[in-house]
């Protein structure tokens, strides 16, 4: 009987655990994008995350979107595409959907309206941002 409290006790307390869309970055992401320029192998983060601000409306259709790509990655749904030209597509992602959504979401708030529309660098020499 003990042992069933135990499972019953681990599960519940894995289905309450909140996942930490920051460190699921930093284990898993910040090896191809860092947060601000200069770029290391793909675009920096700030102007990714202002591109999904400017397409899309609510928290709730950037995630979903930025979530539906890390899955499975095409030209064709980039935010920007002449990111894609530059850098490559980027591989499909092996996290779980559980931490696709909180790293993007954790992502989507890391948007600062004072950055501008292309994360605050355009004119630095990086064409459409990036």
């Amino acid at each position: 009987m003990v042992g069933m409290g135990l499972l019953f006790n681990t599960a519940a307390t894995a289905a309450t655990k909140v996942l930490d869309g920051q460190s699921i970055f930093d284990r898993n992401c910040t090896v191809c994008h860092a947060m601000n320029p200069p770029p290391k192998l793909a675009p920096p983060i700030v102007g990714v995350i202002s591109r999904y601000h400017s397409r899309f409306q609510t928290k709730e259709d950037g995630v979903n979107h930025l979530v539906a790509y890390l899955k499975l990655p095409r030209k064709q749904n980039a935010v920007e595409p002449q990111a894609i030209t530059r850098f490559g597509l980027m591989p499909p992602s092996p996290l779980s959907e559980p931490e696709l959504r909180a790293v993007a979401g954790w992502i989507w708030d890391q948007y600062d309206p004072a950055m501008g529309a292309c994360g605050g660098f355009r004119g630095q020499g990086r064409r459409g941002g990036y």
